[in-house]
């Protein structure tokens, strides 16, 4: 990042909290009192609200009291969560910081953000907008059976109530998609299109043709034998009249009704209030008071420098052509990419395994639970992105899922795949998951928690410790990590430039064509997420910039007392936070090792 660009970054509106947090961290902890025994009372309370009101998020974080229940959403649901938020807000403002410890210190401060934004998107209308273009609640429940803990009759049992519960979350989420047709806060029809792809492979005749039926082919030995054909019966009725009847349902309102009355225009500030919630937006992805045309900027000066880093090494290859010449060979020819879904599969788990023995080097701590690699479930894969990390639930029997997209191979380079599975595996998002997972001394919803600048810079900052690690020697390799970072750059550039000047989807697809080797279909796939997900692309890129940022003062900062393997360990220690809190902490790292006593002994 170049001077003027540092310039920009803002300063003022963290300083108050990275003193606070800064004086929390490198001074002796302050006796617990009264304040923290309300403070960590009020943080429990809305904690257990949250999970009542969302069994599913209770399911997958290892609280097994609401297995037989789906949320309760619609309209009237919705305003009773922002009242509820509101509540906890206010009973915080009577929570003096002042009296916390250091660890709870810094627990208020991510507690106050994740309320504060939880309420200012539902002020802005969030809500109305439930789906993505590749995603929502109706692919996330397609993985319930790989979610939930089945290992006694109990467990079915709630298990085939969820699925008859299925209908009636469905309307819900109709209600509020309708809700958003009524005031004009759709998803663009232009991303749309094929949505219904995602749907009908779950509206089956046969039950036995569902994923749903999976868990009854065979049964844990928990499970007495007295029971499987009792279970089977009812699972038959529960698959058809619950979960094939709500994705009819979902499949009929999409194609009949939200596809055709969803919005012409593109961006986000085309719909009514768009302005203030790009905005909302785009402080929550990023946890910065950033505003469109600095991130802009932003984008355009870091799309240059790595576009002279490409050409440095298309030069060194002896390439003779343009730079877009260079792409389309990279596009089509053959060498660059699997023939098979196995060829690709294996290649991303070589490489996420060569980089498991790399990581001692770099991190003093390291999670317990493994995870693997999978592709991307075929109802999804048209219309997804190259690759993605699905956590474990807590206290379940499976690992993390690396998930790579295995759909038209011919748009899934291998020049890129270091850099994809560095970013979803390790050292990237199973690391940091997994990580966070395993903290103790902090409150549970900091343990389930994701914050994407904080998730997603360190995903990209990942990529590029593979230069570290010894990978990307293959020069088409190191031009893949470049693609990716380019378009992590151009994003800065694409996102505002859809949601806030006024451009259209085929400009976006355009200048990301132009700028990365990125496949014409993922690039197509990208934009269409960008368009559906305003201002989530912004992460990536502002959050790496910090983390990368933070590294180089720490590292001046210390000099030879810089040790990489406890920056990082410091990075990950405390779970997702927001930027000005994360500066806070390796603020304050810093200060601790600069007072710590010379260990060398006197004299000579």
């Amino acid at each position: 990042m170049n001077r003027r660009t540092l310039d920009v970054w803002p300063q003022a509106p963290v300083l108050g909290l990275a003193a606070l947090l800064l004086i929390a961290i490198t001074t002796p902890c302050v006796a617990e009192d009264h304040g923290a025994t309300r403070f960590r009372d009020l943080v429990e309370r809305e904690w257990q609200d949250r999970l009542q009101r969302d069994p599913l998020l209770a399911t997958y974080v290892g609280v097994h009291d609401y297995d037989d229940q789906l949320p309760a959403v619609g309209l009237e649901e919705e305003a009773a969560a922002a009242a509820a938020t509101r509540a906890f807000l206010a009973e915080l403002e009577g929570v003096d910081p002042a009296s916390l410890d250091a660890t709870d210190r810094v627990s208020y401060e991510v507690f106050r953000w994740v309320l504060d934004e939880r309420l200012r998107n539902h002020d802005v209308g969030g809500h109305r907008l439930r789906l993505t273009s590749d995603s929502g609640f109706h692919s996330a429940f397609a993985r319930l059976p790989q979610q939930m803990r089945l290992a006694s009759v109990a467990d079915f049992d709630g298990y085939l109530a969820r699925l008859r519960a299925f209908p009636d979350y469905v309307a819900g989420q109709v209600e509020l998609l309708a809700d958003g047709l009524a005031h004009g806060m759709t998803l663009p029809k232009v991303v749309l299109e094929g949505y219904e792809g995602t749907i009908a492979p779950h509206v089956v005749d046969r039950p036995e043709d569902s994923v749903f039926w999976a868990p009854f082919e065979s049964f844990p030995p928990s499970v007495p034998e007295a029971e499987h054909g009792r279970l089977r019966a009812a699972a038959r009725t529960a698959i058809l009249e619950g979960a094939v009847a709500g994705y009819r349902t979902f499949l009929d309102f999409m194609t009949d009704t939200y596809i055709p009355g969803a919005r012409e225009s593109t961006g986000a500030s085309a719909m009514p209030g768009g302005d203030d919630y790009y905005a909302n937006r785009v402080r929550h992805y990023t946890t910065l008071d950033l505003d469109a045309e600095t991130i802009h900027r932003m984008g355009l000066e870091e799309v240059a420098r790595i576009r002279r880093e490409m050409d440095a090494i298309i030069e060194g290859l002896g390439f003779e052509g343009t730079f877009a010449d260079f792409l389309k060979f990279l596009r089509t020819d053959p060498r660059f990419y699997a023939e098979t879904p196995e060829e690709l599969l294996k290649e991303a788990a070589y490489i996420s395994k060569r980089m498991d023995a790399k990581l001692p080097a770099l991190f003093g701590r390291l999670p317990r639970q493994p995870y693997g690699v999978e592709p991307v479930p075929d109802s999804l894969a048209p219309k997804y992105t190259g690759g993605r990390y699905v956590p474990a639930p807590l206290g379940g029997k499976r690992g993390g899922t690396y998930w790579v997209n295995t759909h038209a191979l011919e748009s899934r380079p291998l020049y890129t795949l270091e850099a994809l599975s560095l970013h979803e595996a390790v050292p990237g998002h199973h690391l940091q998951f997994a990580l966070a997972q395993e903290l103790e001394g902090v409150p549970a919803f900091r343990r389930n928690l994701y914050i994407s600048a904080y998730g997603e810079g360190w995903g990209l900052y990942s990529e590029r410790l593979g230069l570290e690690a010894g990978f990307y020697t293959d020069p088409y390799s190191d031009f893949g990590r470049l693609t990716y970072e380019m378009w992590r750059a151009c994003r800065l550039v694409v996102d505002t430039g859809l949601h806030a000047m006024g451009w259209g989807r085929q400009r976006a697809i355009d200048y990301l064509a132009a700028n990365t080797a990125l496949s014409i279909h993922e690039v197509t796939t990208e934009i269409d997420r960008y368009i559906s997900w305003p201002g989530q692309a912004l992460s990536y890129k502002i959050g790496e910039l910090e983390i990368r940022r933070l590294r180089r003062e720490a590292e001046e900062a210390l000099g030879a007392d810089f040790d990489l393997r406890t920056f990082h360990d410091r990075l990950l220690g405390q779970g997702s936070v927001p930027l000005p809190v994360l500066r806070s902490m390796i603020e304050g790292w810093v200060g601790e090792v600069r007072s710590a006593p010379d260990p060398s002994p006197a004299g000579g």
